[in-house]
């Protein structure tokens, strides 16, 4: 038996859709039985790097990418040596973050890109604006009676998120948290420009301010929301709530097409006694035809090799063009050679931007501080 964790199993509906494809593997493989684990996502990671503490757990494990790295490093995960021949397949972009120090230590089961949701009704022309000054003025049309131009998170409660929110912003100013080698630049002029633009949008007061995700979300499935930038999972929610208010996606409105990624590896425990067995599942899910049928019921996200949608799929979720052809353009939101460290750095950036956005500190400052901070407290420099 082979034991399989995903978070994804423990979601209403499409965890079931999950189970039943592993179904497939099993009844063309009576040699093999690969167990799906459920665990919900508050509590996976916990729960997971408990269970590899104690040299246990299950066998493959689908981990968010913070949790992969660390992983990685602390030799709980396998490299993937004969596990499959990368020139057998075609993967996405997103591929080239799973190797560390030329290894493999994963595949990705499925990533989310990032792009600009808008409602058409709510924009002045009803098209997305493509410049960040065209953005803000879109934006700024459409607050009004009782409706928003935009929506992102700016409170410490949503560390995480904001984390996300303003990655985007930085990554779509031509910033990067940090060079490949792990050299932080949290004050490069690209960086600050970001915050800068984060800052602006602030201020210009086409945001319900103080609210979450979730309240902003249901605000634009309820059509008061003209335009956010989030995930394509986001997107199927908006989709699936909001029948009544169609949405529409467009690359993001900044002077670079770049932006975050989520991105999930799936990966083969240290600990596993059936690395073989394991293995032969790993290579039927790489299958064409078992990507294909891996991404149609996942959503608006890639998994690890290139697969075009159907034509069914676009008719039914247009948007989903948009999300796919962001796919080369979407980098990881962790600082690259910094990935373990990403937690504590979190708190130190997003800790500097409510200063920046609530407290009048200048973005250059703030992120000559967190540049500081960086580098004392968490790299001991």
């Amino acid at each position: 038996m082979v034991t399989f964790a995903a978070s994804h199993f423990a979601e209403v509906g499409r965890g079931d859709r999950l189970k039943a494809w592993v179904e497939k593997f099993n009844a063309a493989n009576p040699d093999i039985e690969v167990k799906p684990v459920t665990i919900p996502f508050s509590s996976f990671a916990s729960t997971i790097f408990t269970q590899l503490g104690g040299k246990g757990g299950p066998d493959l494990i689908r981990f968010d990418l913070p949790e992969f790295y660390a992983a990685a490093a602390s030799n709980s995960v396998l490299p993937w040596d004969g596990v499959i021949n990368d020139a057998d397949y075609k993967f996405t972009s997103a591929d080239s973050y799973l190797k560390i120090n030329g290894k493999r230590y994963g595949v990705a089961f499925d990533t989310a890109n990032y792009a600009m949701i808008y409602n058409a009704a709510l924009l002045p022309d009803g098209k997305p604006p493509k410049t960040f000054d065209e953005f803000l003025a879109a934006a700024k049309a459409a607050t009004k009676d009782g409706n928003y131009g935009f929506a992102y998170r700016a409170t410490m409660a949503e560390r995480g998120g904001v984390w996300y929110d303003v990655t985007n912003f930085v990554y779509g100013f031509g910033g990067r948290w940090s060079k490949p080698d792990g050299t932080p630049t949290f004050n490069s002029p690209e960086v600050v420009a970001g915050i800068a633009a984060y800052k602006q949008v602030y201020d210009a007061g086409i945001t319900p301010k103080g609210t979450d995700a979730a309240t902003y979300r249901r605000m634009f499935w309820e059509g008061k929301i003209a335009t956010v930038v989030d995930n394509g999972g986001v997107a199927t929610i908006l989709t699936s709530q909001g029948k009544a208010h169609p949405i529409s996606a467009a690359h993001s409105p900044f002077p670079h097409r770049q932006q975050g990624m989520i991105l999930a590896p799936i990966t083969i425990n240290a600990n596993t006694k059936v690395k073989d067995a394991a293995a032969k599942f790993l290579r039927w899910m790489l299958e064409p035809k078992n990507q294909q049928e891996l991404q149609t019921l996942l959503g608006a996200v890639n998994v690890a090799t290139i697969v075009e949608r159907t034509p069914e799929e676009l008719k039914e979720m247009p948007w989903l063009k948009a999300y796919d052809e962001q796919t080369p353009y979407s980098v990881p939101a962790l600082p690259q050679g910094l990935e373990v460290k990403s937690p504590e750095i979190q708190q130190i950036v997003v800790q500097q931007l409510l200063k920046v956005l609530q407290g009048g500190v200048a973005p250059q400052v703030a992120m000559d501080e967190a540049q500081r901070l960086v580098q004392t407290r968490v790299l001991g420099q």
